[in-house]
């Protein structure tokens, strides 16, 4: 039997989405119950920047109904990006060390510690039972040559049992024979390899979009970045670089994909990230009619 196919965005609270896809002033609040009506998944963004509070975790939780799924990402300095130190939780500060430019220098002792702190936090939604994954999404500047992946290590331990998700975003891990060797170690490490759609073009931070590998039984995983390879590269927001409003017939495209994964893992989570506007929803509402997933009542839902 097939796995599961969850679909949603990656976020619920893009300034995008606020202005153009929620009913207007509609309270922050009732913005996520609102988005869960919709949906069955969603990515939480926040933690990128900040580790959430556990109180606010537990709202979220409330929330949603049963069955619904958050994917976390993991903080920003965990996945290898820039990060200042008023980022990380208060009592991790004063023994952190920084650049000239006070960014934190990631140790490895740092990395447990905000690694646990991040897991803490974010129980409830284990408890709950609406804990999909951890999501690292690192930089473009983690690539081989300068480094290997066996430096996440360290964080894979941290945060298991938990599933983790690693999305590279050097082109440079899959060209040719380190494809394979890439690939092995999530296997080895039973990690979930991020598979993307992503646009056109052979630029080292442009990941292919034609390798959907599974790499974990329990979850396979799909982001989506929309095709505009000169907003991609260039673009200086958000809205510049993930802009892009799917056409049926791509559509079609991903959830042949989408299908394939599940015909090898328990879960295959689809997240859009086409962030301009309200790209990322509208395409997710029109995905989940295509595999026969809109809820009952979706037209009245939509209004």
């Amino acid at each position: 039997m097939a796995g599961r196919i969850l679909v949603g965005t990656s976020s619920w609270a893009d300034p995008g989405f606020v202005k153009e896809w929620y009913p207007p002033k509609m309270a922050a609040r009732e913005r996520l119950p609102w988005y869960a009506q919709r949906f069955e998944y969603v990515e939480l963004n926040s933690s990128f920047y900040a580790v959430p509070d556990r109180t606010t975790v537990h709202k979220w939780v409330e929330e949603t109904p049963d069955g619904f799924v958050f994917d976390v990402k993991a903080h920003r300095l965990l996945s290898r990006h820039s990060a200042p130190v008023e980022s990380l939780p208060p009592e991790l500060r004063d023994e952190a060390e920084t650049t000239g430019r006070g960014r934190v220098t990631l140790t490895p002792e740092l990395e447990t510690a905000l690694a646990q702190r991040l897991v803490e936090e974010t129980a409830p939604l284990a408890e709950a039972g609406k804990l999909g994954g951890y999501l690292v999404q690192l930089t473009p500047a983690f690539g081989p040559g300068r480094h290997e992946l066996e430096e996440l290590d360290g964080l894979i331990a941290a945060l298991k049992p938990r599933r983790v998700a690693v999305e590279l975003r050097h082109r440079g891990w899959l060209r040719d024979k380190r494809r394979e060797t890439t690939l092995r170690w999530f296997a080895d490490h039973d990690v979930v390899f991020v598979s993307v759609d992503a646009p056109p073009g052979d630029h080292f931070s442009i990941m292919p979009s034609d390798l959907d590998a599974v790499t974990s039984d329990g979850l396979a995983y799909l982001r989506l970045h929309g095709r505009n390879t000169d907003g991609y590269l260039k673009g200086k927001t958000v809205a510049e670089r993930f802009g892009w409003r799917y056409e049926d017939d791509e559509l079609d495209q991903i959830a042949e994909r989408a299908k394939a994964m599940a015909e090898h893992a328990g879960e295959v989570h689809v997240a859009f990230n086409n962030n301009r506007g309200d790209d990322a929803p509208t395409a997710a509402q029109r995905f989940r009619a295509l595999l026969d997933q809109a809820p009952a009542g979706e037209e009245q839902l939509r209004l």
